[in-house]
């Protein structure tokens, strides 16, 4: 059974997330809030926390997964960037948006596009999003709480607590939120190009 925790969507309580960071090192699977509905999370070193949200998915290991990232210095970290494709993300960060990169030694093998060796990387704009990942000190490996059949996004912490109580640790209600995606661009080659058109703006890709 998960726990359920009611967070100020403007003014993250500090105890709830530092209570949901100790659930996530401890192996735990979180539903959160973000910029494009609600996303599923675990520890980024987590095979077993990691296998758990492929179940509730029903996605495979090759699924391109994201990191959850607080800003652009630790996305670098993660992602292999060039000084053109910074510059872009630089104006582009937080937001609705899901980069496509090369991963880094730092990425652990089994979170890269097996082919590809790419992650998604991204910086959400959303307060209760960017808290726990301060408080993480961390990204939050992650794919957004789309179910099986649906193709958008959860966006309503209680239906998710409907369905899923009893598959997650954790579900932090941050409101009702947008089911709109991300926008993915993917700029692992020279050339940006844009995968799937969501909520940000693809003009500066196209």
């Amino acid at each position: 059974m998960s726990q359920f925790f009611h967070v100020h969507p403007d003014n993250p309580q500090a105890r709830l997330l530092n209570q949901a960071v100790a659930i996530i090192n401890k192996g735990g699977v979180i539903a959160y809030p973000t910029d494009s509905g609600y996303a599923l999370g675990c520890h980024i070193g987590d095979k077993k926390a990691l296998d758990a949200i492929c179940r509730i998915r029903q996605i495979k290991s090759d699924h391109n997964f994201t990191l959850m990232c607080r800003d652009q210095a630790e996305l670098s970290l993660y992602a292999r960037v060039d000084n053109t494709a910074f510059r872009l993300l630089k104006s582009h960060t937080p937001g609705p948006y899901t980069f496509i990169f090369k991963g880094t030694k730092e990425v652990p093998r089994r979170l890269l596009n097996e082919k590809r060796k790419t992650i998604g990387i991204r910086v959400p704009d959303n307060r209760i999003a960017l808290a726990l990942l301060e408080a993480l000190g961390e990204p939050l490996m992650s794919t957004s709480l789309i179910l099986p059949g649906e193709s958008i996004a959860e966006s309503d912490p209680e239906a998710i607590r409907d369905r899923l109580e009893r598959q997650l640790d954790l579900i932090i209600h941050g409101g009702i939120l947008s089911e709109q995606p991300t926008t993915v661009v993917d700029m692992s080659e020279d050339t940006p190009q844009v995968v799937r058109h969501g909520a940000g703006d693809p003009s500066a890709f196209e």
